[in-house]
């Protein structure tokens, strides 16, 4: 454990990505609540499940909250997501919550994955909390495949996050992310 500890507020999605971030944080010796935005998206319930079962199995505080309108996708990408989230997230922080995490990472073209969306973000949250929250990115220079090779490393509990895009109790096997997880999945550890 660090000598640092930080009040962090985890925005989760229930998905690997996010999973992970309260994993490192806890490890941090950080004090870690997460939220769960629900925005109009297909797969809401089956992610919220998810969420819930990873705050269960770390122990931390989960809470829900809808932002009341839905997010358009365009071909894959959800316009300004992380930065209504992240604005979103700071009416729900504790007096001392001094970070919000996001599981944003390398190895995808969107501009809210990027080093340049955290600096421009944290410029705005500059300007309205005068530095006192911060926006984190643990695993910005990490690809997909880092992350999952850091979920076998600390055995995580990979079964309990969900990834897929449709929202149906078993995955569809067909969208982005599950193409995606499908991939990590064949390269892990015991797997011919």
């Amino acid at each position: 454990m660090s000598d640092r500890s930080y009040p962090v507020l985890v925005l989760l999605s229930g998905g690997l990505d996010s999973s992970c971030l309260v994993h490192y944080h806890l490890l941090q010796g950080d004090k870690v609540t997460a939220i769960y935005f629900d925005y109009g998206q297909q797969n809401s319930e089956r992610e919220f499940q998810s969420a819930k079962a990873i705050s269960k199995y770390y122990d931390i505080q989960l809470s829900r909250e809808t932002l009341g309108f839905k997010i358009n996708n365009y071909e894959g990408e959800f316009y300004c997501r992380n930065a209504l989230f992240v604005l979103a997230a700071c009416s729900f922080l504790g007096e001392s919550t001094s970070l919000i995490s996001l599981g944003i990472h390398s190895g995808t073209p969107y501009y809210d994955s990027t080093s340049a969306f955290v600096t421009d973000t944290q410029t705005l949250l500059n300007g309205y909390f005068g530095g006192v929250i911060r926006v984190t990115t643990p695993f910005l220079d990490y690809t997909k495949v880092q992350i999952f090779d850091y979920a076998l490393q600390e055995k995580m509990p990979v079964q309990l996050t969900y990834s897929c895009e449709i929202g149906e109790q078993e995955p569809c096997n067909l969208c982005r992310s599950c193409i995606d997880r499908r991939m990590l999945n064949e390269k892990s550890p015991g797997k011919d």
